[in-house]
């Protein structure tokens, strides 16, 4: 699948104007005109935005990769379930923010393997918090939380 070209350009180009975090706002800002071209292209953006993800180590790119997957999510692209294997290499971040974004994505996700992952951010978090500006137990505990109902209502009304 073919996308537009500066779609592609702004795939290639995540982390630009990512602001993360800090102690003027407990919240990172994305550029919203890139993000709404990419979540234009939806499930043929996919691939392009693995791909950044699978080999970038810039903290700002990844925030911006999962940022538009998480908006995707929100506009029903289907198919970022199937990334996990991709999202998994950031399970061991000690990034706050990075933690965020995860939670965010597997909580609409719900991937099975994701469970252990984020009880493990959530314990990280409760002993050795290390963000200064937001508190990440509130995201990741809310994604625990998601699973556990999630399996509770399968549980309950199996048919």
């Amino acid at each position: 699948m073919r996308i537009n070209p500066i779609t592609a350009f702004s795939i290639r180009h995540l982390g630009k104007n990512v602001q993360p975090a800090n102690k003027q706002k407990n919240y990172c800002c994305f550029d919203k005109e890139k993000i709404d071209k990419i979540l234009s292209e939806k499930e043929a953006a996919l691939p392009y935005i693995e791909n950044v993800l699978k080999t970038t180590d810039d903290t700002r790119a990844i925030l911006d990769g999962l940022y538009i997957l998480n908006c995707m999510l929100d506009n029903g692209v289907k198919g970022i379930d199937k990334m996990y294997p991709t999202l998994s290499r950031f399970n061991n971040t000690n990034s706050p923010d990075i933690q965020v974004m995860l939670a965010g994505i597997y909580r609409k996700t719900l991937v099975p393997d994701a469970f252990g992952p984020l009880n493990r951010m959530l314990a990280q978090q409760i002993f050795y918090p290390n963000s200064p500006y937001f508190d990440p137990t509130e995201e990741i505990g809310g994604a625990i939380l998601e699973y556990i109902a999630n399996y509770g209502a399968k549980q309950t009304y199996k048919q």
